[in-house]
């Protein structure tokens, strides 16, 4: 699935064009997992639905999401480069999950965040307690049919 976020920027969530150096070094120093190790960045990556955003051939943004794809998603590790944030690159990442097909009729999404609350706000989440948020949604799973 191909989206335009902003001019000049392409995402995608082509697992090929991910950049597991350029998303481990963001992560190393993110306030959330500082110094991880990339094999983990890795491991993590393969058992998530990743998306990127890229400006030329740079990777600028990503995000990761896990999920049963049936009830249940956790969005995880989201960040844009800081000089190319301010852009809305954050929303399109957001606005493509939110889109994605496999990704409807979830009861319940959560993140955590320390910062970003008023991001996560403006797409519909609320914060349940500190640094938890959430998207519950107590009918999205009735008269759901299985695929």
């Amino acid at each position: 699935m191909e989206m335009v976020p902003a001019e000049g920027y392409e995402l995608s969530d082509d697992a090929a064009r991910l950049q597991p150096a350029a998303i481990h070094a963001y992560l190393m120093r993110s306030y959330w997992c500082p110094g991880i190790d990339r094999a983990l960045v890795e491991r993590a990556m393969a058992g998530s639905h990743c998306v990127g955003i890229y400006h030329g051939n740079e990777q600028v943004a990503f995000a990761r999401v896990v999920t049963d794809h049936a009830t249940f998603a956790h969005l995880a590790d989201v960040y844009v480069l800081e000089e190319h944030q301010g852009r809305g690159l954050a929303s399109a990442l957001l606005r493509y999950f939110d889109a994605h097909p496999d990704l409807q009729r979830l009861r319940r999404w959560t993140l955590n965040t320390r910062d970003a609350h008023s991001l996560y706000e403006r797409h519909g989440w609320e914060r349940i307690t500190g640094i938890f948020m959430q998207r519950f949604d107590a009918d999205a799973s009735r008269g759901a049919t299985a695929a």
